[in-house]
């Protein structure tokens, strides 16, 4: 086996690979619990079978590129964006797939986590004479399926928290009125980035002041959870209209017993948990196959998940706005730190202009 290197990789290589990329984004949002995967397979320099795993239970990205390579297959490079599997789940394992195909070299983007497979994909295929090189464009690789790798490997739900603030740092006024902080197309933004994820989390104070809807404006929608302490909610509320998306409550009693069964008529699903918090919450959402959770609640909330380590991912929107006030909302509340060498860094940062708004994205 191979480990490729930014020197030792090609441009060709690296085109190949990037291909791969914009394959498997086709389907955001739509394979989970699996990785999103494309695949390319190239003979004689040209591309003769493309393909990308489309949805979770659908064949896998190699499988849908070799069917359309057809016997081309024989003697061609394979590139995929994630070591091929090499297991019985939903589908057969993608190495029976490709040594059958007789293909000569395989070029992934990165080894699978996964325990099933981790390795054991690029083993079978060098047993079977194939050559294989790993590390292509792995970092876009890894980045692409992060919420998949940090789900084997953590065996916990990846959070991302997203708040819009203007650029003195508020995310409302002082009277607690937030629309609109972000400009339209960061708006839109949203809901893809809404898509995209199983949970979108909000607090209470969420629901009594905004009253969200929290769907995608025609996308995929994600489960709404509501986190509530007391279940001290409005009946007239968006998030208790299950038609276009449901809601989960997670409270820690039932204070409000009348509420309680209101919204169950309502087909709201209401768990109790002993403690409620983030790390509880992230917990639950594993045990239900939830693994990519969106952090939309206010500072409060923030704080909590952050400090729980819920989030991983941080998104903020930042908006050419001033809107002042000593008590206005900030987007993260208090964290126990006292120091600015105590502030926690983000890492791997990139920013982005997005209209007016400038996007800033990065990792805890």
């Amino acid at each position: 086996m191979k480990n490729s290197s930014p020197d030792t990789q090609t441009n060709f290589d690296r085109q190949m690979m990037r291909r791969c990329l914009e394959l498997a984004r086709r389907a955001e949002g739509k394979t989970s619990p699996n990785p999103m995967v494309g695949s390319v397979i190239v003979k004689e320099g040209k591309i003769v079978g493309e393909g990308f795993h489309p949805s979770f239970g659908q064949p896998h990205a190699e499988v849908f590129a070799l069917r359309e390579a057809g016997d081309k297959a024989e003697g061609a490079t394979v590139y995929v964006s994630l070591e091929p599997c090499n297991h019985y789940g939903k589908t057969p394992p993608c190495t029976d797939a490709l040594i059958a195909a007789k293909v000569a070299k395989v070029v992934a983007g990165t080894i699978d986590p996964d325990p099933r497979v981790s390795g054991s994909g690029r083993e079978k295929l060098q047993a079977a004479g194939i050559e294989v090189v790993v590390g292509v464009e792995e970092t876009a690789c890894r980045e692409l399926n992060e919420v998949f790798i940090h789900r084997v490997t953590n065996k916990i739900p990846f959070g991302i928290l997203k708040y819009a603030m203007t650029l003195d740092g508020k995310i409302a006024a002082t009277t607690g009125h937030s629309s609109w902080v972000s400009g339209e197309e960061s708006r839109s933004r949203v809901h893809k980035l809404r898509s995209n994820c199983d949970v979108v989390v909000v607090g209470g104070n969420t629901v009594r002041y905004d009253n969200p809807r929290l769907t995608s404006r025609g996308q995929k929608n994600p489960l709404r959870v509501v986190m509530s302490r007391s279940l001290n909610l409005p009946l007239d509320r968006r998030l208790w209209d299950i038609e276009e998306a449901p809601t989960l409550v997670f409270t820690e009693a039932v204070n409000n017993s009348q509420l309680h069964k209101q919204l169950v008529d309502k087909g709201v699903e209401i768990v109790e948990l002993e403690c409620l918090t983030p790390k509880e919450v992230m917990k639950c959402l594993y045990d239900r196959e939830l693994y990519s959770v969106l952090w939309e609640c206010g500072g409060v909330l923030a704080a909590a998940a952050i400090a729980e380590g819920a989030v991983q991912k941080v998104m903020a929107f930042i908006a050419p706005k001033i809107i002042g006030g000593e008590t206005a909302p900030s987007p993260v509340g208090e964290l126990g730190k006292n120091l600015m060498s105590e502030a926690l860094q983000l890492k791997r940062v990139k920013l982005q202009q997005i209209e007016s708004d400038f996007l800033i994205e990065g990792y805890l």
